[in-house]
C-alpha cells in the first residue's frame, strides 16, 4: 500500500510514521509514505494555495488548481481510468462520511494506494470533491484545524489490516469495532495490585471459559460505553436474551 499526504504543511508529518506498528510497515515495504507539499504545484511566485470564497464569508478557501495538479502528476489526468482503479483519491473533510472500523477495511481490501488530500482554512473548493476525489471522509463530529491529524489516523487504522502489518494474525480481528463490538477488558501481571484481583477466570487455564467471559465482557462493555453498536453486532439469540436480562435488572 501507498500513502500519498498532500499538505501545505509537510512538516506535520515529520516524526509520527517513525514508530511502532508503522515503522516497521514502513521498513518491510509492507507500506510507502510519500508527503507531497501543495505549494508545489503553484505557478505564481507567492506559491499561493487559498483564496476568498465568491459569497463573501469569513476565512479562505483552498484553491481547486494545485489540488488537481498534484493528484494529475501521481495518477494521470484521468485518475478513475482502468489501470487506476486501484487508487482512492480521499479528501479529508468535516463534510466526509464518518471513518470507522468498517470503511477502513475497506479501504485496506480495495485500495493499493490512497492519496489523503489534507484540507485546511475554511475548506476546499467544492469542485475538488465533485470531480476529483473517490471518498470524502471525516473522523468525527468536531472541528480540527486541518486534515493532517485525520490522515495520520487513516493510514494508522488502514495499516494495521495489511497483511503482515501485525505481529500476529489474529490481532486485528480482535480489535475494538471489528465485529461491531468494543473489546474486551485486558489484565497482565500482578495478578493482585493494590487489592483489586484479576477475574480468576483468566488465570484458571481453562481456554473454554476464558472466551466465554472474554465474549460477554465485551458485550457489557460495548452496551455501557457503545449502546449503539449492539444493535449492528452479530449476536446470538441467548446473547440477545442474556443481555436484554441485564438491561432489566439495571432499570
Amino acid at each position: 500500500m501507498r500513502f500519498d499526504l498532500l499538505t501545505i504543511f509537510p512538516e506535520f508529518f515529520a516524526g509520527p510514521f517513525d514508530f511502532g506498528i508503522i515503522k516497521r510497515a514502513r521498513q518491510q515495504g509492507i507500506i510507502e509514505i510519500v508527503v507531497h507539499d501543495l505549494r508545489s504545484f503553484t505557478f505564481d511566485k507567492h506559491h499561493i494555495v487559498d483564496d476568498r470564497p465568491f459569497g463573501g464569508g469569513d476565512g479562505m478557501v483552498m484553491k481547486p488548481e494545485p489540488i488537481f495538479r498534484a493528484v494529475e502528476s501521481l495518477l494521470g489526468e484521468d485518475p478513475a481510468r482502468a489501470d487506476q482503479k486501484r487508487a482512492g483519491v480521499i479528501l479529508l473533510s468535516p463534510q466526509g462520511r464518518m471513518f470507522n472500523q468498517a470503511e477502513a477495511r475497506r479501504f485496506a481490501d480495495e485500495y493499493s494506494r490512497m492519496i489523503l488530500i489534507c484540507g485546511r482554512y475554511e475548506g476546499v473548493d467544492e469542485r475538488v470533491a465533485e470531480h476529483l476525489i473517490t471518498d470524502e471522509i471525516s473522523i468525527g463530529d468536531y472541528v480540527l484545524t486541518g486534515g493532517e491529524i485525520p490522515a495520520m489516523a487513516m493510514v494508522d487504522a488502514v495499516t494495521r489490516l495489511l497483511p503482515n502489518a501485525l505481529g500476529s494474525e489474529t490481532s486485528a480481528v480482535h480489535d475494538s469495532f471489528s465485529k461491531n463490538l468494543l473489546d474486551y477488558p485486558h489484565y497482565t501481571r500482578p495478578a493482585e495490585f493494590r487489592g483489586w484481583q484479576v477475574p480468576e477466570v483468566l488465570i484458571s487455564g481453562h481456554h473454554g471459559e476464558v472466551a466465554k467471559w472474554r465474549r460477554r465482557a465485551a458485550l457489557v462493555k460495548t452496551l455501557e460505553a457503545r449502546p449503539d453498536l449492539i444493535e449492528k453486532a452479530d449476536l446470538t439469540d441467548d446473547e440477545r436474551r442474556w443481555l436484554d436480562k441485564i438491561i432489566r435488572e439495571s432499570c
